[in-house]
């Protein structure tokens, strides 16, 4: 075999990996679902079809998980083990970090402490750490104006990514702002609704202000999309972008 072919078959073999690893880290609202819960569906469900083939999005996201549970079951830690340079880490917490009378429980100052861990160890390998509020739940007043239900933990969220100078998107916010543009009716679709007898895997029926339909987690993955182009960070370049066809 000529030496310059034999060079460029080794030149491929070495080749870095150039593929960028979006993980996701978080809660339910996040999280990949098992057939039987649809059609309850986490936002990160759709997110990774936004990209191209350089971005691989690896869920991680976990149900009934608050920033404690997930580091103390061991969920954290190959994560960080497999982080490269350029990879990024979008951290959603707070549902079940806020709630005293779930196990799940994390004290202001541990959430605190457990969103620094994850921000500090994802940037000791080069990767990018981008944290987000915790998305709404469908709470409305008497008035038809949505609620703020995590207030605490989402200003939590922002004084770590002041102090420490990363990505934020307030999903809190936008989330809310999507809820209320829908109402208090119709916002029913964006989330887990079903009357009795309409879905096999909820015979009774469902009335889930937390979990999200696959229109609402599609609504959710948009939203993050879009802060992520509006953050102007490096993956927003890898969004695909789909031709607009010139009518003849």
């Amino acid at each position: 075999m000529p030496l310059s072919i034999l060079v460029l078959i080794m030149s491929f073999a070495i080749a870095p990996n150039k593929k960028i690893t979006v993980y996701l880290i978080g809660d339910s609202t996040m999280a990949d679902k098992e057939v039987t819960a649809y059609p309850e569906t986490g936002w990160g469900m759709p997110f990774h079809y936004f990209f191209d083939s350089t971005v691989v999005v690896d869920n991680r996201a976990k149900n009934g998980r608050s920033t404690r549970t997930f580091i103390e079951e061991g969920r954290w830690k190959p994560v960080v083990e497999n982080l490269k340079e350029g990879d990024y880490v979008l951290i959603q917490f707070g549902h079940n970090d806020e709630v005293p009378t779930k196990k799940s429980y994390t004290t202001p100052e541990q959430f605190t402490i457990n969103l620094e861990k994850f921000v500090s160890e994802s940037r000791s390998k080069n990767a990018i750490p981008v944290l987000i509020t915790p998305v709404a739940r469908r709470k409305f007043d008497s008035s038809g104006k949505i609620e703020e239900t995590h207030a605490v933990y989402t200003q939590l969220v922002k004084d770590v990514a002041a102090k420490y100078k990363v990505p934020l998107i307030d999903l809190d916010q936008k989330s809310q702002e999507l809820v209320q543009q829908f109402g208090p009716e119709a916002s029913k679709y964006l989330y887990n609704y079903l009357s009795p007898g309409e879905n096999p895997h909820y015979p009774a029926g469902r009335k889930d202000d937390t979990h999200f339909s696959e229109l609402g987690a599609r609504k959710m993955a948009e939203i993050v999309l879009y802060e992520i182009k509006s953050l102007n960070l490096g993956l927003a370049n890898h969004i695909r972008v789909v031709p607009v066809k010139e009518k003849k």
